[in-house]
């Protein structure tokens, strides 16, 4: 299965099972690429959020109109910050941003529960490195990447660049089919 890729300086389009990493300035501002990334040629996404509350992503996708309806939102933060939660069709709770089982299994709930196009979109593995450790965080995301491969979807990770030394990022980055890179002045830059 293809999947468009409505990103500048990207392919036009993506083989199922693919995964992307996307870096970024600390301060850079991803939403955007990440809601062009979640909204064209899909039937369902998940977003996987370590750094803002279902409600912030809520907000997201709403400013960015983004059809919530089909988004399904993986919420770490708010069991662990005490916040009122109603789990519901589309909003799903971990336990805590370094609940990497939790995590996986509900990354693999979503895929066996939906047909079609699907992509995810996790923000942000430098939240789930800083909560976890390292090794466990690509444990997590290898995992992850798998279950693309085994139900031809796709997915873009987030990585603070500047966060992590060289190593980390290099460590990372070849994990992944492709990365896009956002520069510190808003260009987008893609290996595939």
């Amino acid at each position: 299965m293809e999947y468009t890729l409505a990103i500048d300086n990207t392919p036009d389009a993506v083989e199922g099972g693919t995964g992307i990493l996307l870096l970024h300035p600390s301060t850079g501002e991803t939403d955007r690429l990440d809601t062009d990334f979640l909204s064209t040629d899909t039937d369902a996404m998940l977003v996987i959020s370590t750094r803002t509350t279902a409600r912030e992503v809520k907000q997201k996708l709403e400013y960015y109109e983004v059809d919530e309806d089909s988004a399904t939102i993986l919420d770490t933060l708010s069991v662990e910050r005490g916040y009122t939660r109603r789990q519901s069709e589309n909003v799903r709770y971990a336990s805590a941003p370094d609940d990497l089982e939790g995590i996986v299994a509900e990354t693999e709930t979503f895929l066996q529960d939906h047909d079609g196009k699907l992509r995810v979109s996790f923000d942000s593995l430098t939240e789930l490195i800083y909560y976890a450790d390292e090794d466990q965080a690509k444990e997590a995301v290898e995992d992850i990447l798998e279950l693309l491969a085994e139900y031809d979807a796709v997915g873009m990770f987030h990585l603070a660049e500047g966060v992590h030394d060289d190593e980390t990022v290099d460590e990372f980055r070849a994990l992944f089919d492709g990365v896009v890179e956002l520069g510190e002045d808003g260009t987008v830059t893609s290996e595939f």
